[in-house]
């Protein structure tokens, strides 16, 4: 199957559980996530790591969803929230999207969160932890 746009590079065989070649065979899948190529991987994963407000985190994980199809789920752990190993960042598996890089948004991500402790705050706010005040 031919695509109009530029498509990530298939991983070594083996290193990944994308399932890359079955989407492609799909005549009827969502090909957005691969868009995502190693140099525009790196440019998400700078933008992630610069994120300045929970408006901007929210608007990135917007835009994520609509240009990728990438679903990101950023919540408090239901238990006493420490540190920032306590907010949960989990994204969805999704046919297409390499296993790194599953494991590289949340670590981006996080690293934003450690610079920025407001937006950690600001999770936790929007989760109503200064509600009962």
């Amino acid at each position: 199957m031919s695509v109009p746009f530029p498509i990530r590079k298939e991983c070594p065989p083996g290193a990944c559980i994308c399932d890359r070649n079955a989407l492609l065979n799909d005549p009827q899948a969502d090909l957005r996530i691969l868009k995502l190529t190693r140099e525009e991987e790196q440019k998400l994963l700078t933008r992630l790591e610069a994120l300045s407000s929970l408006a901007d985190l929210k608007n990135m994980e917007s835009r994520l969803h609509a240009q990728l199809g990438i679903r990101l789920s950023i919540t408090p752990s239901i238990h006493e929230v420490r540190t920032l190993r306590g907010i949960s960042i989990q994204v969805a598996d999704q046919p297409g999207l390499c296993r790194k890089t599953r494991q590289n948004i949340p670590t981006a991500i996080r690293r934003s969160l450690e610079k920025n402790p407001d937006i950690a705050y600001a999770i936790l706010d929007a989760q109503g932890l200064w509600d009962g005040r």
